[in-house]
């Protein structure tokens, strides 16, 4: 089918956001068609009851896009969900890393599935509510990822591994604007949505119970190991290393004279090793599988801002590209807890220059 560059598949996610930004597309002279992957697999219902991969949101969704007069779609994706994101959840969590699913989700599942199904329907574009811009260079048409113009929501974090031919059949409506903004459209237009909560959770585990979620979607059998100090000593033991992450304090389930955090967790022995706060901070970490922006790989070291996790406030860094896509960051001001499989996005003022996977 011809693509139609007035045509446009919006993902809906039975949100304000993606509501604001079908509207938004609409007032600026595109057709748009209103599609909704069902990611959510049976187990999660009952805990998602009223999220994005929820059945209460499918409902919000084709009830905007009723009201807004514009076709809609379901498309059951469950499956791939299921392979690409929850098993990656609990890989992750295995290997002794801490995963992101919502970078993983946008890059392997959602844009590409958006985009199949634009070709399929004669669309030329995707979009979707997050927020974050988009420019295309001149001189090369090379399309570039911003921040969104309010920090206080950017999203462009999440959307670092994106490839040049997914942000290139991108738009992102909210781009310049704020929440209240977003709300404000939604409102104007007299969406369902429009005071809808926000939800800051992964969709697929809403009450942020990582560990109950693994055990009874039986991803991860509880087996004991130990916990032990950066001397080798023995404090007490824990039921998988799974359930902790670099930098946790609560629920070790042990005592000791001063605070003790998670500095370390192996896999090859199911430990857990605990230290003092100051053994959390670090200068020199190793990313892999990068993903550069503006240009295909660096030409040599980068000034950035590095980003360690999602709600970061950012780092000075120095990035030097090596093989193999991999890079190596050294911080100009030590920071705390950088933690395997967490992703680091590096930034030049508002532009996403790339990011990577944070090894062990």
């Amino acid at each position: 089918m011809k693509r139609s560059e007035k045509r446009v598949v919006v993902g809906m996610s039975g949100g304000v956001d993606s509501s604001a930004a079908a509207a938004l597309l609409i007032d600026q002279g595109f057709e748009v068609i209103g599609v909704t992957l069902k990611l959510w697999p049976q187990d999660c219902v009952s805990r998602a009851e009223d999220k994005c991969c929820g059945p209460q949101a499918v409902t919000d969704a084709r009830a905007v896009c009723h009201k807004l007069g514009v076709p809609y779609y379901l498309i059951d994706e469950s499956a791939d969900f299921q392979k690409l994101v929850i098993q990656y959840f609990a890989e992750e969590y295995k290997a002794g890393r801490t995963p992101n699913p919502c970078v993983v989700c946008n890059q392997n599942l959602k844009f590409g599935r958006l985009i199949e199904r634009a070709d399929q329907l004669g669309a030329q574009f995707i979009a979707t509510g997050h927020f974050a811009r988009l420019n295309r260079r001149a001189e090369d048409g090379r399309v570039l990822l911003r921040r969104g113009g309010d920090r206080s929501k950017d999203q462009s974090y999440f959307l670092f591994s994106l490839r040049q031919d997914q942000l290139s059949r991108a738009i992102f409506p909210l781009g310049e604007k704020t929440k209240a903004d977003t709300r404000g459209v939604a409102r104007h237009c007299q969406l369902k949505t429009a005071d809808k909560e926000e939800s800051m959770e992964i969709c697929f585990v809403p009450d942020n119970d990582y560990a109950g979620f693994l055990q009874q979607a039986g991803l991860v059998a509880s087996h004991r190991g130990e916990i032990r100090d950066l001397n080798g000593r023995t404090l007490g033991h824990h039921n998988g290393i799974e359930f902790f992450t670099i930098g946790q304090r609560r629920g070790l389930g042990i005592s000791a004279a001063a605070p003790l955090y998670v500095v370390d967790l192996d896999p090859r022995t199911n430990l857990v090793i605990v230290g003092d706060e100051s053994r959390l901070e670090r200068t020199t970490f190793f990313v892999d599988r990068c993903n550069w922006i503006p240009f295909e790989t660096p030409g040599g070291p980068l000034e950035v801002t590095a980003k360690i996790r999602y709600n970061h406030p950012g780092a000075v860094a120095l990035v030097t590209p090596l093989e193999n896509g991999r890079a190596k960051v050294e911080l100009e001001i030590p920071q705390r807890a950088i933690t395997p499989g967490q992703a680091a996005v590096f930034y030049d003022d508002d532009l996403v220059v790339g990011g990577g996977w944070i090894a062990r």
